[in-house]
């Protein structure tokens, strides 16, 4: 990290032409990543990366300049060339830091990087073989470890100085299942910002037998039908919708530019009136939560939804200045390399008063959709297309045959009003996110809710 006569000089440098706030970011971050095939290490890849940015504002407008060569000499010239890009004149501030405790929402138990890798190749090797041996269909399967150890420092010209130490794991899961020309997948990826304690608090083999059973299942379901029917989506990751077709437009990122549909809506009604969600980057231990986020402010828990009316936003510092509203903890970045701006962290709906149970009961024809996959969102309408990794007809009331091959196509915003059924499981799940500043670890999540009617794509089959 650097020092605070060091911080102090690069700040004055990047403020030298007239801008009005300056911010120093320093990464030392170290990453591991190991990918097994067919119960081998096919590639393992471990790192170190180190750098700075300067971020300066003049107004509503910024510049964003970094390097990885922290000597003193070039960090000066940086911020000095950066600062030729806003013409002015300097106010000639001094500084005085004052360094922040940082909140411990993630207490880390075990450092990946102290931990031998054979042990986390036999972590891998144990996920190999239940997947691989849970049915004779299964053809393929990988399995991807990660972890890293991220050391920030944050400085700017308000005299703020915090440092943070984020530290993440994750295995991934893909299970392969063949019949003649047939492949079906599935997939489990649990995580959390925990050091390598985490794999003593869940139980891998579940993991992997849950993507082994995902792949089987759908390798032997017929295709699902098409057209307009009531849809039930399950807790966990099937919060990945509501994450990406309605979240991602509650970020100030598009908000403060106008090109979000709920910009200028606070205090209206946007969602059912059962609808109520928030975005927590407090919560201990979550995959999305953090300490401080990357402008050094103390992450909190955001009300987005109350009760089907817009409450408020996710706001990174820059935007709150576009949108004459205060930072909420929501700036992140991938990297030194990216300028941060407002972004998700653990996103989820609220838990309602029915159960999953009563939800499938009270519908008498439609799709239930366990497990979601990856789509397409279009953030300034909120269009999405989204695959069904695991999904089942409804009947009677009643989960019927799986059903492959089916989409969810529709808009956020009308799919908020048409949630009519919220049940009170409420579970998380790890995924990645990416954006304009890079991509970054994320949990989405809900309880088991019901779309009254949402368009499902597929082929054409019986009902």
């Amino acid at each position: 990290m650097l020092s605070i006569p060091l911080l102090d000089d690069i700040i004055a440098a990047a403020l030298s032409t007239g801008g009005d706030f300056a911010e120093v970011f320093v990464e030392d971050r170290f990453s591991t990543a190991l990918n097994m095939v067919g119960g081998k290490i096919d590639s393992a890849v471990s790192g170190r990366e180190y750098g700075v940015g300067v971020r300066i504002f003049q107004g509503n407008n910024y510049v964003y300049a970094y390097s990885n060569d922290y000597s003193r000499d070039n960090l000066i010239k940086v911020a000095k060339e950066a600062a030729a890009a806003l013409p002015g004149v300097s106010s000639g501030m001094t500084l005085s830091f004052m360094k922040h405790a940082t909140p411990k929402v993630n207490v880390i138990g075990i450092l990946p990087h102290e931990v031998d890798k054979q042990r986390k190749v036999a972590l891998m090797a144990r996920a190999y073989f239940v997947a691989k041996d849970y049915d004779p269909i299964i053809s393929q399967v990988t399995v991807r470890y990660l972890d890293e150890d991220q050391h920030v420092q944050i400085a700017n010209s308000t005299g703020l100085l915090v440092e943070d130490r984020r530290v993440r794991t994750r295995t991934a899961i893909t299970a392969i299942a063949s019949k003649g020309p047939e492949k079906q997948s599935g997939f489990y990826g649990p995580g959390a910002h925990m050091g390598f304690e985490f794999y003593d608090k869940i139980n891998i083999d579940d993991y992997a037998r849950e993507a082994a059973r995902i792949a089987t299942t759908m390798i032997h379901a017929d295709y699902s039908p098409s057209g307009r029917i009531p849809v039930i989506i399950d807790n966990e990751f099937g919060g990945v919708i509501f994450h990406e077709a309605c979240g991602h437009s509650l970020e100030a990122t598009s908000v403060a530019k106008k090109t979000s549909v709920f910009a200028d809506k606070v205090g209206e009604k946007i969602a059912a009136d059962i609808v109520s969600a928030v975005d927590d980057g407090t919560i201990p231990n979550a995959w999305g939560s953090l300490n401080v986020d990357d402008e050094g402010h103390a992450t909190q828990r955001n009300l987005l939804i109350e009760n089907g009316i817009l409450r408020g936003y996710m706001i990174d510092q820059l935007n709150g200045r576009r949108m004459g509203m205060p930072a909420t903890g929501n700036s992140r970045r991938q990297s030194y390399k990216f300028a941060p701006t407002s972004r998700m962290t653990n996103t989820f709906i609220l838990p309602g008063r029915h159960t999953r149970d009563e939800i499938i009961a009270n519908t008498e024809y439609g799709l239930f959709a366990r497990y979601m996959g990856g789509g397409s969102v279009n953030p300034a309408t909120g269009d999405f297309n989204f695959a069904v990794n695991e999904g089942y007809l409804v009947r009677n009331g009643k989960i019927d045959k799986p059903v492959r091959g089916a989409t969810l196509i529709g808009r956020g915003s009308e799919v908020l009003l048409k949630i009519d059924m919220i049940a009170d499981n409420l579970s998380c799940g790890q995924g990645m996110c990416g954006s304009v500043s890079g991509s970054l670890p994320a949990d989405v999540g809900q309880p088991t809710l019901r779309v009254s009617e949402i368009t499902v794509g597929g082929r054409k089959g019986d009902k």
